[in-house]
């Protein structure tokens, strides 16, 4: 099979289209045909090498968290799929025409759900869920501020927050307000409006999915007791704010939610907003505008 293969650390160039052997199944396990994957800031911090404390590479190493794709086959044990059925899941090496996929981690794809898009799901509606019901377990009548509100992640944790009957606080930046009443959030504030952030008052909790200045900041808004949740780490002044519970959340595998999700977005409650879609074999070059920024996901087409 082909497979964008990384032999070293460095830029977009070092991803490699080249054939590598097929995989097979083992116990508990799918083989599936790759329909789509596609490209997360994790794909990029693994190939630069800036994420190899937390994920390190064994070269050569095929990088992907996204699936979609149709089962080839089964691994002994693995009961509730059959060859031709349409599945997605958060699993590894999907950059790849034939990926193994643990049978516990994979959900059928709903109908109605282009099996192509359903690649753009796994890692950050699953992310952004498990942001609100992991991360800040927000409660019914609470205030929860999501950052970064206006990518795929955020979108998901104010959809999760409002199912959860929170009142939510879409975060973004100026330049993205016009375009955020879609969120169903019901406030929207501009992160680098310094003015705007002045005037914001204590929240029940933070999820966080930009780190770095806005997080510093928003950590002196969070309650006594309240919560400060994060994919990307606690911020820098954590230790000037002890009665804030920081919350660090890494996304794990959940086939039922990842199910669940998906059929809101196959209903159009939650939107994904998708930017391209290329080949498997240009994977270098879709990392390389996912890094200077993009509209929505890159899909990679198997």
């Amino acid at each position: 099979m082909k497979a964008v293969v990384l032999h070293e650390y460095g830029g977009p160039e070092k991803l490699k289209y080249e054939d590598v052997p097929d995989p097979v199944p083992g116990a508990g396990q799918l083989l599936v045909r790759l329909a789509a994957s596609s490209v997360n800031p994790v794909d990029y911090k693994m190939r630069s090498g800036e994420a190899a404390a937390r994920f390190p590479v064994q070269f050569p190493g095929i990088l992907g968290r996204d699936i979609s794709g149709i089962v080839r086959s089964l691994g002994e044990g693995v009961t509730g799929f059959a060859p031709g059925d349409h599945v997605m899941a958060f699993s590894e090496k999907t950059y790849a025409e034939l990926v193994l996929v643990n049978a516990s981690d994979a959900a059928h794809v709903p109908e109605g759900l282009d099996l192509v898009k359903a690649g753009a799901l796994p890692l950050v509606t699953l992310t952004g869920e498990q942001l609100i019901t992991r991360g800040t377990k927000i409660q019914r009548g609470e205030t929860v501020l999501v950052t970064g509100a206006a990518g795929s992640v955020g979108r998901t944790a104010v959809f999760v927050a409002k199912k959860a009957g929170a009142t939510v606080i879409a975060g973004v930046r100026k330049s993205q307000l016009k375009q955020s009443a879609e969120l169903g959030a019901d406030e929207v504030i501009a992160l680098d409006d310094d003015d705007a952030l002045e005037k914001l008052g204590f929240v029940d909790a933070v999820a966080d999915t930009v780190n770095h200045d806005t997080a510093e900041k928003l950590l002196g808004k969070v309650k006594q007791g309240g919560v400060f949740a994060s994919v990307l780490g606690p911020p820098a002044n954590a230790k000037l704010h002890p009665t804030v519970r920081i919350e660090p959340v890494r996304c794990v595998p959940d086939a039922v939610t990842l199910r669940t999700l998906a059929e809101d977005v196959a209903a159009g409650r939650l939107k994904i907003p998708i930017d391209r879609m290329v080949p498997l074999e240009d994977a270098g070059k879709a990392q390389a505008a996912a890094e200077k920024g993009s509209i929505g996901k890159i899909i990679l087409l198997g």
